[in-house]
């Protein structure tokens, strides 16, 4: 978390005035030995992990005997158990632990974290994920693409992700070593690349995530987000869940500009499967 302003330039912008995320960013500040630990990093994001997926945990324990919730489901006829479940999350303790908790050592080692003293504004902070969102979006597609396009990568790297063709939250995660360092490689420098302030890397990070658990849980709400997102700009769940049952189609991971403009979109989602 690397952060520097040249010049005044920054603080004459009016994307730059920050009084109402100031409080937030001071309350974030005081507790910055913490924040600067290397233990941060892999807490920040295997807690929000877990915290965003808990909910989808207990939507699917409920909707195996209520068919309220039922209907939501996507593949309604594919109910998780706990014993699957808890695989997947070993194996996300699995990958935290031996690969992301010693590249936090040495992030925290080589590059030690810097907290300016003023907040962003929350028009840039917005903008700025915005931004990162979407070059996000556009690694993982080349990413993805090829790691199906090319056999020896998908059997080498993609296919764990793929051993599940009916998507659950607790799946966001299920995947191998290389596939979690590219993916948390792309999140982590992309707010580096944009220059982008502290709070909106972290802002960044929380929105990503959630992002991520929403697209592998499953369900289709009226408040989900690609129905939030006007003009069919965001795919969502069905959007992905239907790469997981047809796997040549829908590669990016929010967005759909991507796999329109290469012919690769598919909206057509078929219950019954």
């Amino acid at each position: 978390m690397n952060y520097s302003v040249t010049g005044s330039a920054a603080a004459h912008s009016p994307l730059e005035a920050a009084p109402c995320l100031q409080p937030a960013w001071e309350l974030l500040r005081s507790r910055q030995d913490w924040l600067r630990s290397p233990l941060f990093p892999v807490s920040f994001s295997l807690g929000v992990y877990l915290l965003f997926c808990l909910p989808y945990v207990a939507l699917d324990l409920l909707a195996a005997r209520l068919p309220c919730l039922r209907r939501y489901k996507i593949q309604a006829q594919n109910q998780p158990n706990l014993k699957v479940m808890a695989a997947c999350v070993g194996r996300t303790l699995y990958n935290h632990l031996l690969y992301i908790f010693p590249l936090s050592l040495a992030h925290w080692y080589w590059r030690p974290v810097l907290l300016p003293a003023s907040a962003p504004g929350l028009g840039r902070l917005l903008l700025d994920i915005i931004a990162c969102l979407l070059l996000f979006d556009f690694q993982y597609f080349v990413w993805h693409l090829l790691h199906h396009r090319v056999p020896w990568l998908y059997r080498t790297f993609h296919k764990v992700h793929h051993k599940y063709t009916a998507t659950f939250a607790l799946t966001t995660e299920h995947s191998g070593a290389w596939e979690t360092l590219s993916l948390g490689f792309f999140a982590a420098v992309n707010p580096v690349i944009l220059r982008c302030h502290p709070l909106t890397e972290l802002s960044f990070f929380v929105c990503n995530i959630w992002l991520s658990v929403e697209d592998h849980s499953g369900y289709d709400f009226p408040w989900s987000t690609h129905r939030l997102v006007p003009f069919g700009l965001y795919g969502g769940a069905p959007h992905h869940d239907l790469h997981h049952m047809k796997f040549k189609t829908n590669y990016a991971p929010y967005f759909t500009h991507w796999d329109k403009l290469l012919g690769t979109c598919s909206t057509r989602h078929s219950k019954s499967q």
